[in-house]
């Protein structure tokens, strides 16, 4: 069966006088998620860390749908003050926030922190993305009163968060021995525990959460990856429905993001993980309440 598409899942769907936040835009699903949104009428507001190359995708946005004016507003995830300097200036924009999507990210880099010191990984991943949704919650939660229907927050997560459980004890690799597969996992995993406790905690106001599996796509997100890398994953998704030569085109990928944005059929879904345009199910350990509810409180430390 051939994979839904962005503009499969938008067909017919206007989403006239709704905001859409989309992190990590300047290329691969980040782009086509604004570009997809932007053209079924949202007003998309771009963020990227190179604002930059973000105005660029702005304007093939406005060439493609005149009258479309998507703003734009650089921030850098692996730094908190950036991400609150964003969240002041939104705030002065005073602009609810109807979807936040979370779509940034790396993978398998070598050893890197973030400039507070985190671990590349589970600090742009998971960290900076907590900082960002938690600093909007009162933008999210404004929508959904201005609107009667609930704000969503759509993170992308992995099945790779399947091998890897999120180490609450030492998440930053200070004690343990650095592994790039393994730091990749954990932020995965904590995307999803932060989607479900984001749900536990804030869906009764009005903000519905989701974890996105986008599928296998080629994308600049494997910029760090060797022939190595490849075959270790080759590897590691031996027996896996979702095969490496499986792969997906980028509408593709980012459908279902988009359609955990929009899918009216979601609206009593809150807290689910999504593959394929569909509710799927995530590994024990990435829904465990516990562990979720310990993480946030660990993440609150870490980025206050």
């Amino acid at each position: 069966m051939t994979a839904r598409t962005t503009g499969d899942v938008l067909d017919g769907v206007d989403l006239r006088g709704r905001t859409v936040l989309v992190t990590g835009v300047t290329s691969g699903l980040g782009s086509e998620t604004a570009r997809a949104l932007a053209g079924a009428g949202a007003h998309v507001v771009l963020t990227a860390r190179d604002a930059v190359a973000a105005d660029t995708v702005a304007a093939r946005i406005r060439e493609a749908h005149p009258g479309v004016e998507p703003e734009v507003f650089g921030v850098d995830l692996a730094n908190l003050e950036s991400i609150r300097a964003l969240v002041v200036r939104l705030s002065a924009r005073r602009l609810p926030v109807d979807v936040l999507i979370n779509n940034a990210g790396v993978m398998y880099p070598p050893l890197q922190r973030t400039r507070d010191g985190f671990e590349l990984q589970f600090g742009t991943n998971h960290l900076g993305h907590f900082a960002l949704t938690t600093a909007l919650l009162p933008a999210l939660t404004a929508a959904a009163d201005r609107s009667g229907r609930p704000a969503r927050v759509v993170t992308l997560s992995s099945d790779a968060h399947r091998a890897h459980p999120v180490d609450l004890v030492d998440p930053n690799f200070e004690s343990r021995a650095y592994d790039k597969f393994v730091a990749y996992g954990q932020s995965k995993a904590a995307n999803v525990l932060m989607t479900v406790e984001l749900q536990r905690r804030f869906g009764e106001q009005g903000v519905h959460a989701f974890a996105v599996h986008p599928g296998v796509c080629a994308t600049g997100l494997a910029r760090h990856m060797s022939r190595e890398d490849m075959a270790q994953m080759r590897r590691m998704s031996e027996g896996s429905e979702n095969a490496l030569s499986n792969l997906k085109s980028v509408p593709a990928a980012a459908a279902t993001s988009v359609w955990g944005g929009t899918a009216p059929e979601l609206d009593t879904a809150g807290g689910a993980y999504l593959a394929d345009c569909a509710v799927g199910a995530a590994d024990g350990h990435a829904t465990d309440l516990t562990t979720a509810g310990e993480l946030w409180s660990l993440s609150v430390r870490l980025t206050s």
